[in-house]
């Protein structure tokens, strides 16, 4: 945008600082700023983009239908005097805004066409990125002649400045001008595209090394790198050089966190020091019994003894070279940590799992097949009766929660009453005609539903499991990352590990299907 005009006292410069829907020619390409796709905000104007030397600052700034007006005030130093004077002669009376872009297309022919974006910043320049983008008013020292017409007439634009009392043509300009939009992306998510800038398109060498190169060094954050691979995207007349883009997500169908069978039982902490721990059991209880008058009382001595409880290490390693880590993605070492906790929750929910089903009481009455409705009801009846009858003692007696395997799971949501589901896997309770295969959740004969796939995907013996959760406790510790260089090889190996317990309090707490 052009500066007009001029005031001698307070020392403004106003004008068009954006036109919505009007190119502008990008090293990169065109870019097109939608209409509404810049809100007016409180910004410091730079001169030619450079952020460490502001000469003014925002008085006013207004949303028209096709534009962005806005009124600067300029500080009253060397260089926000020679900035006015050079906005007055027409030496430097462009307008470029600094953008980072939250949100853009690309265009087939190249163009980008920014949606929504937050200004950050507005230059003083030479040559504005937007043709329209000139300085429509300069309000200098008092003393100073006010306002300058810009012709319509000349090839070149043509600067005269008017005696005091003339009116001020805010017209611009036809001629020819060279706009520049510095566009470059941050290699991180979180980070927006910057447009902003006026700069000469550089000459590229276009071939597949080149692009190979600067591939990896725009991915280890050189900002060079970066723009060579955008202009070389954006090429038309260099057949092969245009790549298929990588997406940032990462599809990982082998990975879970998940720990239904931990879930289901009880949680505690690990001692701090140790690879075994010991917890105190009643294994002989004293008894009261009805007594004769003057005879002898019932007497059983309680005795206890100790549960030893073994630590366990639930661990991993990957090894890779030290090339890798140095260029490849920062997303790589993200991805690497990410997976091996899962992996590590994964083991530590399966050792649970191994573990109860080995020491569940397995059902006495046998099943051919998935259960009917009745049959898990009886499941569901004998087990918790034995559970009852072995955890009483404990402050919670009864069997709370129940877990399934993915086959199981699956015969519970068809089973029905003339079509009408009974058992659902859902939350928070079942509900008619609502069977979701979406929830790993859910209540099954008034037990909390765990589905857990470390469990066999069959009917096989050990598939269903109705639990007191108080019965066995499950004690975790911090997890540790462990890098280490392998110096000899020139190779990292990162180690995952942490440590857990599974304490079997009572071992009837658990109780199981059984399959014949």
């Amino acid at each position: 945008m052009n500066i007009t005009a001029a005031d001698s006292n307070s020392r403004t410069i106003s004008g068009r600082i954006v036109a919505f829907e009007e190119a502008a020619n990008a090293s990169t390409g065109k870019v097109v700023f939608a209409k509404g796709s810049i809100t007016p905000a409180p910004v410091k104007l730079n001169l030619e983009h450079d952020r460490t030397r502001p000469i003014g600052k925002t008085l006013d700034m207004t949303l028209n239908e096709d534009s962005i007006d806005a009124v600067f005030k300029i500080v009253n130093t060397t260089s926000g005097s020679d900035a006015l004077e050079e906005a007055m002669s027409g030496l430097r009376d462009g307008f470029s805004i600094e953008l980072a872009v939250d949100d853009y297309i690309m265009l087939k022919d190249g163009t980008m066409r920014v949606l929504a974006g937050e200004l950050t910043g507005v230059a003083l320049v030479t040559e504005p990125a937007v043709r329209s983008a000139r300085v429509s008013e300069v309000a200098a020292t008092e003393g100073e002649e006010v306002a300058e017409e810009i012709s319509d007439s000349t090839v070149e634009e043509e600067v005269t400045p008017t005696t005091e009392g003339d009116e001020v043509d805010n017209t611009v300009t036809n001629a020819e001008t060279v706009e520049t939009v510095e566009a470059a992306q941050s290699t991180t998510a979180a980070a927006k595209p910057i447009v902003g800038g006026s700069f000469t398109k550089p000459r590229l060498e276009f071939t597949a090394a080149k692009y190979v190169e600067n591939t990896i060094r725009a991915a280890m954050g050189d900002d060079q790198a970066r723009q060579y691979v955008l202009a070389a995207d954006n090429t038309t007349d260099n057949a092969g050089l245009v790549p298929t883009r990588q997406m940032a997500e990462v599809v990982n169908g082998l990975s879970t966190m998940i720990r239904p069978s931990i879930d289901a039982i009880s949680r505690g902490t690990l001692p701090d020091a140790g690879m075994t721990f010991e917890i105190p059991k009643i294994t002989v209880a004293p008894t009261v019994a009805v007594t004769a008058e003057d005879g002898t009382p019932s007497e059983t001595d309680q005795n206890s003894a100790f549960i030893s409880v073994d630590v366990k290490t639930f661990s991993g390693q990957q090894t890779f070279s030290t090339q890798i880590l140095d260029r490849s993605s920062p997303a790589f070492f993200d991805e690497l940590v990410r997976n091996m906790a899962a992996a590590k929750a994964k083991a530590e929910n399966a050792y649970v799992s191994a573990a109860l089903v080995s020491a569940a009481t397995a059902d006495g009455t046998t099943t051919t097949t998935y259960p009917t409705a009745a049959e898990l009801l009886g499941v569901v009846a004998r087990g918790a009766a034995s559970v009852y009858g072995a955890t009483a003692g404990l402050p919670n007696g009864f069997a709370k929660n129940i877990i399934m395997g993915t086959g199981q799971w699956s015969n519970v949501m068809q089973l029905n009453d003339s079509g009408r589901p009974i058992y659902l896997a859902q939350q928070p309770q079942n509900a008619g005609g609502v069977a979701r295969p979406d929830s790993l959740r859910g209540s099954v004969a008034g037990l909390d539903l765990y589905v857990d796939p470390s469990l066999a995907a069959t009917d096989a013996d050990g598939t269903i499991l109705i639990v007191n959760p108080d019965a066995y406790t499950w004690y975790e510790g911090p997890t540790f990352q462990l890098r280490a260089n392998v110096i000899a090889s020139g190779q990292i190996t990162v180690g995952y590990y942490g440590y857990g317990a599974l304490a079997t309090k009572i071992a009837a707490g658990a109780f199981k299907n059984n399959k014949a």
